[in-house]
């Protein structure tokens, strides 16, 4: 036992260090968005499935309340949490349209769009980004080596952090991680450090 358990955190460990050369300029970028984005007045609208759902109602919750340090509320949605508007929109138009048709009534050109997803099985979540595309926001895509159907509609001026990794524990850990950098990316810029 004790040597699964000294496996399984050695191999977080790796996936964490994986993130920082290769994805430290996505991360500062995507870090920089959010905050050009919220100076301008926009929101971050997130969401995710599953496990990733839970990662984005926890960003959502880090921007809403504070991070590490006392701050304004920041402006931030989760899609994943009315359950009301979920079933309702499931029922009448299919699963894949709960996060787009949410996003074409809430978002704009000034807000960002935070998806987060270990895989490339979600229809909801490529739906969310083509509605974001037409209402021509900004999209940020937390995804995993998997992802090429996501990584294939982004545009170039979107940004992809990809973990690279096929083990989804690890990359819903590695999600957590990025979401907890950007938060504090986020508060760094606009409120400078404690």
């Amino acid at each position: 036992m004790q040597t699964r358990i000294q496996s399984f955190v050695q191999e977080s460990i790796n996936t964490f260090l994986e993130l920082t050369d290769p994805l430290t300029n996505q991360i500062m970028l995507a870090g920089h968005l959010i905050f050009k984005s919220m100076i301008a007045e926009g929101k971050v609208i997130i969401c995710g499935n599953g496990e990733s759902a839970i990662c984005a109602q926890y960003f959502t919750t880090k921007l809403l309340n504070h991070f590490i340090q006392e701050r304004p509320s920041l402006p931030a949605i989760c899609l994943t949490t009315d359950a009301a508007s979920l079933t309702a929109i499931s029922d009448h138009y299919g699963f894949s349209e709960i996060y787009a048709k949410q996003i074409r009534a809430l978002g704009n050109n000034k807000d960002i769009l935070l998806t987060i997803t270990s895989h490339d099985k979600s229809a909801n979540i490529i739906e969310a980004i083509h509605a974001a595309h037409d209402r021509e926001m900004s999209v940020i895509a937390l995804t995993a080596t998997t992802n090429t159907q996501i990584r294939s509609i982004l545009l170039t001026s979107d940004i992809e952090i990809c973990v690279p990794s096929y083990k989804i524990v690890q990359i819903q850990q590695a999600h957590l991680l990025i979401v907890n950098i950007l938060c504090d990316l986020i508060d760094h810029q606009l409120f400078g450090s404690e």
